[in-house]
């Protein structure tokens, strides 16, 4: 099993919880890694690679437990990604260090409609400055709309709104609106247009293979449930 910080998120969040988190296809024995079915653990996959840019995932609460989680994937690509279980007050010190570093550009990705009317808004990079931080607001729309407008300390960087023209391949939960890409993909995106073409690709790939065997596992999961439900008629 390979460590990231969103592994080491996870296990945080686990060892300070009051009662057992019990995400959909919870009975199903997992990798500790790839959080797949052990079946279909893909942790064999996972080839690291460099990239100048830097991903900053600020999590909502139990983001990090989920199986379904694409921020990991990306942790699992670049391991130099942080990762931070979001807070409105009681902000880590590490992720004000990572927003402060001198050497890097932060941007907030995020959708420009989002936006007040004094806010910097960016729909590319500025290639001939420091190399950037992306910060990713990692949860279910709503939260991280919720973590966007209730984040002072995000609130003076500059927003960077992409335009994804193609359709999400991400199905493994019901999307809140056309247009609406995962985590996983938009790094993607961001990794190309920062000229990280090999780290790109490299995470396209994985998140595809990742869908694919997360879909498997539970079109076998659903299977059991409906034979094991199946009774002999009465004779």
């Amino acid at each position: 099993m390979k460590h990231n910080a969103v592994l080491a998120l996870r296990q945080h969040r686990l060892d300070r919880a009051t009662r057992p988190y019990r995400a959909r296809g919870c009975r199903v024995l997992r990798c500790e890694g790839c959080l797949l079915p052990q079946t279909l653990c893909l942790c064999d996959q996972i080839i690291p690679s460099q990239a100048l840019c830097r991903f900053c995932l600020i999590m909502f609460d139990a983001e990090p437990l989920k199986p379904s989680n694409t921020g990991r994937l990306i942790a699992d690509i670049l391991p130099d990604t942080q990762a931070f279980i979001w807070s409105r007050t009681n902000v880590d010190p590490a992720l004000l260090a990572a927003i402060a570093d001198p050497t890097r550009q932060p941007y907030v990705v995020f959708p420009a409609h989002n936006a007040g009317p004094n806010r910097r808004v960016m729909n590319h990079i500025d290639i001939n400055g420091k190399p950037p931080l992306f910060i990713m607001l990692d949860g279910t729309w709503p939260e991280a709309g919720k973590m966007f407008r209730k984040s002072p300390y995000l609130a003076a960087l500059p927003i960077l709104s992409l335009d994804l023209a193609s359709v999400s391949a991400y199905r493994l939960r019901e999307s809140h609106g056309e247009g609406h890409h995962c985590t996983a993909e938009v790094a993607a995106t961001l990794l190309h247009q920062a000229g990280d073409h090999a780290a790109a690709c490299s995470l396209d790939a994985y998140f595809a293979l990742f869908c694919r065997r997360y879909l498997a596992g539970k079109s076998h999961h659903n299977s059991v449930q409906i034979s094991s439900a199946v009774t002999t008629p009465p004779v």
